[in-house]
């Protein structure tokens, strides 16, 4: 496809990479129309709204438990510890199924595993309220509830991935993968405001119902609207593509070989460490810090800002790329924006801050962030389209264990130097070394092909 057309020396060359524009647009353009599987432009912007919206109740539904935490402890006489384990169960199980969710995905078709991972969870969201009612063990039922949610929910964005690598036009790509960007802040957001406000009028239980219940109407629309009837192509029609759908270990280990692909994992790693790390900590700084402030401001704040910066951060790079720009400087350019300029926002947060000029920091560096998804997120569907699920699914589950890490990690440093300028400083040093080993060793050429005729041999 495209991206064989790009330059040949673009992992080690950053500068490089822009000489060769021109003909990476020429060659992007004559190439498009071959790939029968290629959604058209009408068809990706008519998906767009839909994955959206689709992101952002993937995490309405996540955030259920979080925002309850407080009034379900209460209600359940949970401890501190009794509230951790619950919340942690989902984390366990979503690291389970995302290579297993890429490689259904990459076989069957991602839209598909989408759909019936959705139609499970929003029934499991809505259902977690009834489970109060099952016995004396609600502690482990709301635990095993959260463990399910994060196996079924772990499917859902190696299944975007390998649905927009095969289908999407190389030009709406960034844009696609903004908008789940994006679609992930406003769940978060309305998870916080409505969730609040549900839970104080009507219960706890509230959330749930209408999470799960606003999750199954989004399911019947896309059953409605795209999957109804649909024919969608079988495996064998991609024919280059059709020999390398057999994942295993021997191939994820062959392209794990690769320098470009190990720059690409390691700074996804990164990314979801620090995001992780600041999406976790972030409340408690404010609190501890600034114990009078606002609250809704620094809850709110970052994440109002981050969803038009991220669907302007995708328009950005498929403008450039459209312009005749290399995919590879396209990549390390938005990447040294999320990695690079977010270090420039933290590193301020080690010292005392005023409280407005905290939120405006620790906002810009969740904007430079956002851009990750035009970066190394995204570049797996540059390297590897023909197993983009498989591979992302194997990247967020090592990027949750390293989140986890992270998390834990922080909270022992802020317990033993007693101070917050340890986890800034971490975050920052983090941000900079997955940097630049992905300045250095990216790429943004096809090795999925390359490969697969070598598989044989190993």
């Amino acid at each position: 496809m495209a991206d064989k057309h790009m330059l040949e020396n673009g992992g080690n060359d950053f500068a490089a990479s822009l000489l060769d524009r021109n003909d990476c647009a020429g060659n992007k353009a004559s190439d498009e129309p071959h790939d029968k599987n290629l959604w058209t432009r009408a068809e990706a912007h008519r998906w767009m709204p839909v994955l959206f919206a689709g992101t952002c109740l993937v995490y309405c539904a996540r955030m259920t438990m979080p925002v309850c935490a407080v009034a379900m402890a209460a209600t359940f006489g949970w401890n501190k510890i009794d509230t951790g384990l619950a919340l942690g169960g989902f984390f366990w199980g979503y690291s389970c199924t995302q290579i297993l969710g890429g490689h259904a995905s990459d076989k069957i078709g991602g839209e598909r595993v989408l759909f019936f991972s959705a139609i499970s969870w929003s029934v499991v969201t809505a259902a977690t309220p009834a489970l109060r009612h099952l016995g004396s063990y609600t502690l482990a039922l709301m635990t095993m509830a959260r463990v399910l949610m994060g196996i079924l929910q772990g499917v859902f964005f190696p299944s975007l991935a390998s649905l927009i690598a095969q289908h999407a036009p190389e030009g709406e790509k960034n844009f696609l993968n903004s908008i789940n960007q994006s679609g992930s802040s406003l769940g978060i957001l309305l998870a916080g405001l409505l969730g609040s406000i549900m839970l104080d009028w009507y219960g706890w239980e509230s959330v749930f119902y209408a999470a799960g219940f606003l999750s199954g109407f989004w399911v019947l629309l896309v059953w409605q609207c795209f999957l109804k009837g649909k024919v969608y192509p079988k495996q064998k029609e991609r024919s280059k593509d059709s020999q390398s759908k057999n994942f295993s270990c021997s191939h994820l280990l062959s392209l794990l070989r690769k320098p470009c692909v190990r720059a690409m994992v390691f700074a996804h790693l990164c990314t979801c460490g620090t995001s992780y790390t600041l999406l976790s900590w972030m409340p408690t700084y404010f609190s501890d810090e600034y114990p009078h402030a606002t609250t809704w401001m620094y809850n709110v704040f970052p994440w109002a800002a981050v969803i038009p910066v991220a669907l302007c951060g995708g328009y950005l790079s498929d403008s450039l790329i459209s312009q005749g720009y290399s995919v590879v400087f396209v990549r390390k350019s938005m990447q040294f924006i999320a990695m690079g300029v977010s270090s420039a926002f933290v590193l301020p947060l080690s010292f005392k801050l005023s409280f407005p000029i905290a939120v405006i920091c620790i906002s810009a560096a969740m904007v430079s962030l956002s851009f990750t998804s035009c970066g190394s997120s995204v570049n797996v569907q540059d390297l590897t389209p023909s197993r983009a699920g498989a591979l992302f699914g194997f990247m967020n589950m090592l990027g949750a264990f390293t989140g986890v890490l992270m998390v834990s990690l922080s909270g022992y440093m802020i317990e033993v130097t007693q101070s917050w300028a340890s986890v800034f400083t971490l975050i920052s040093f983090v941000h900079c070394v997955g940097l630049a080993v992905f300045l250095y060793f990216g790429d943004a050429q096809r090795v999925d092909l390359k490969d697969s005729n070598s598989f044989a041999l190993i």
